[in-house]
């Protein structure tokens, strides 16, 4: 009996944290053929390379679509996408895989989506419905969801809307976060093997801060990240600050610079290209508060039971923790919401995105499924009266 073929795509280091567990998943199961498709910002010198860290944890990758320009500008970002696009056309022709599993909002995604919508390749998306006002992931996150076929949601308000964009709830599950599972599989560590590792002392106080290009806000992100980085300065040198790099969206670049200027001029303050997942959580669990913009510290962070300061609107919309505050991306708002982080108790936090168990869940739906090439022709599935 032939192995069905399930490729995988991934184009950032936070992406694949969140397809590691399911990979492993599809990878020993005796049924399934693995295919890893790497793209983006993995084969990039200037985000760490990180392509190595996949095949680091044992995965033989298929193939790596290069589509990343070096360039800040949205006509950039449109560029990529055009060669991802035709890279992923070729690719496809040569895997032939039997269904493409894609995560999350990243324009590489879209690239990849369009591509087996053309080649009549069936496509599980994981975490469409979420809803991220400040950014134009949003809109490719609900395109790639009217191109796929089974819909992995994060949470309840994910599906509704999930359904509410026409798809069949028969072909919607809600699972829960993949973000979830990572976390309870792995071994931290300490705060000694941890300031080894980072060639940095942790002080009394520590935020782990991650700021991503907010792509459709008014305020350029270069002045949301001058604000940030302001708060910081008057927090003064007690306070550890541990900066990770932002993605190759635009405007991330100019932010790049500016955090390497900051570092060079703070003794409290590192910053890190690339932590990969074991050195990311196990800073999770050593800081007192995670600060910035990105999905992470939507949905991980509130399983440390550790605040977050949530920045701006690239998040708004999404379902919150009570560990989570919001503020304003200006600097007086900002130091407020770290004041209260660092007084915040969140022992009795719950994490509203799942038990842990999405992947296992996800792999037996799509085990479950017989006949990929039925799912192709979709009706629309209309909600009440229209």
């Amino acid at each position: 009996m032939m192995k069905r073929k399930i490729c995988v795509v991934t184009g950032t280091r936070a992406e694949y944290g969140l397809l590691y567990t399911l990979m492993k998943e599809i990878e020993k199961d005796q049924d399934l053929q693995l295919q890893v498709i790497v793209t983006g910002m993995h084969l990039s010198p200037e985000f760490g390379l990180t392509y190595q860290e996949i095949e680091a944890d044992g995965f033989i990758i298929d193939s790596k679509i290069e589509m990343l320009l070096s360039s800040d500008t949205p006509t950039g970002a449109t560029k990529s996408i055009g060669l991802g696009m035709i890279s992923f056309g070729e690719v496809l022709g040569q895997l032939q895989p039997d269904f493409l599993v894609l995560l999350g909002d990243r324009y590489e995604i879209l690239a990849a989506a369009v591509a087996a919508l053309i080649a009549k390749v069936p496509i599980a998306h994981i975490a469409g419905g979420d809803i991220t006002e400040g950014a134009f992931d949003e809109a490719i996150r609900h395109s790639i969801t009217k191109m796929s076929h089974l819909h992995f949601v994060t949470n309840e308000d994910a599906f509704k809307i999930v359904r509410q964009l026409g798809e069949n709830p028969s072909n919607i599950y809600l699972v829960g976060s993949t973000a979830i599972e990572r976390i309870t599989g792995l071994k931290l560590l300490n705060r000694i093997e941890l300031e080894a590792l980072l060639g940095f002392s942790l002080l009394k106080k520590n935020l782990l801060i991650t700021f991503h290009p907010v792509t459709l806000e008014h305020q350029a992100s270069s002045q949301q990240f001058q604000e940030l980085l302001e708060a910081l300065h008057d927090l003064g040198s007690e306070v550890g600050l541990i900066f990770t790099k932002p993605n190759a969206d635009p405007e991330g670049r100019e932010m790049i610079r500016r955090i390497d200027d900051f570092v060079a001029r703070h003794s409290n303050a590192i910053v890190q290209t690339s932590l990969g997942q074991l050195h990311y959580f196990s800073l999770i669990a050593q800081v007192d508060a995670v600060v910035g913009n990105s999905s992470s510290g939507i949905y991980e962070v509130p399983s440390f039971k550790k605040p977050t300061v949530n920045i701006g609107g690239r998040q708004k919309g999404r379902r919150l923790a009570s560990s989570v505050i919001s503020c304003a991306a200006e600097k007086t708002e900002i130091k407020k919401a770290i004041r209260e982080a660092f007084m915040k108790d969140c022992s009795n936090t719950v994490n509203p995105y799942g038990d842990g168990n999405a992947s296992i869940k996800i792999l037996h739906i799509i085990k479950s499924i017989k006949d990929y090439k039925g799912l192709l022709k979709k009706s629309f599935y209309k909600v009440g009266e229209i």
